[in-house]
């Protein structure tokens, strides 16, 4: 609607999904939820077992906008408008997520790590639709982060953003995710961090190397919102801080 209103969109005729219910359920299975890209910002934060197994959603849905932008905004709708500063895309990047795409054709299964291809690019055909959102149920244990730097509390556009789990058994990290926003042309899984980091003992070595790795993965810009240097400095320490939380949970333990 932003993009319709500043005149960016050819379409004159736009159609409403808005009342077609089989895009806002919310579908609990024994090993995956499923979301219609239907479900608001609002539907996800009151939704009890999203809150419960997946906070990083639930979260990131409490960033985005306000209550009215909360009431009306939809997860398919964030997915498709491809913002590298959307809020809830990371956390759909670390959880794995897999998107149910619809058109007269049939339906096909694709992992969202592979959904954004370029800035504002997308697997999405011109005939297709996004219809649901899965998530697997198998991140209960795993500790959660997520930060949103912006130059206020709400209703701001990230300048960075990150959302990440992990776990550390043994006092040797098993499995980190990681996953950023605004620092790249599309919403970016650190994977290169992420295999530098497991089977790792978290120490100040380790904490310096990853933070370096980040910032190698990225590729920021300058603009109205911030400057490459200042991404890339922010995007150090948040992912020092989440390993450093990571090793101080397993120390609690």
């Amino acid at each position: 609607m932003v993009q319709y209103a500043a005149g960016k969109l050819p379409q004159k005729k736009l159609v409403s999904l808005w009342n077609l219910p089989e895009l806002r359920r919310i579908e609990v299975t024994e090993k995956e939820v499923a979301i219609g890209a239907g479900c608001t910002y609002t539907d996800l934060r009151q939704h009890e077992m999203l809150e419960r197994e997946f906070p990083l959603l639930t979260t990131a849905a409490r960033w985005t906008g306000g209550i009215a932008n909360q009431n009306r905004g939809t997860l398919g709708g964030n997915i498709v408008n491809a913002s590298p500063a959307a809020d809830s895309l990371p956390a759909l990047l670390v959880y794995e997520a897999e998107l149910i795409l619809i058109s007269a054709r049939g339906e096909r299964r694709v992992p969202y790590t592979a959904f954004h291809t370029a800035y504002k690019q997308t697997q999405l055909r011109a005939d297709e639709l996004v219809q649901t959102i899965c998530l697997p149920r198998r991140f209960g244990e795993y500790l959660f982060y997520s930060r949103k730097v912006g130059a206020r509390s709400a209703q701001a556009i990230a300048k960075v953003s990150i959302a990440a789990l992990g776990l550390v058994r043994r006092d040797m990290v098993e499995d980190v995710r990681i996953a950023v926003g605004s620092v790249a042309p599309i919403p970016l899984r650190l994977s290169t961090t992420e295999r530098l980091v497991n089977g790792q003992h978290i120490d100040a070595a380790l904490l310096l190397g990853a933070g370096k790795t980040a910032m190698e993965e990225v590729q920021p810009i300058d603009d109205i919102r911030s400057t490459a240097r200042y991404r890339l400095v922010v995007l150090k320490n948040l992912v020092t801080e989440f390993l450093g939380q990571l090793a101080a949970d397993e120390k609690k333990a």
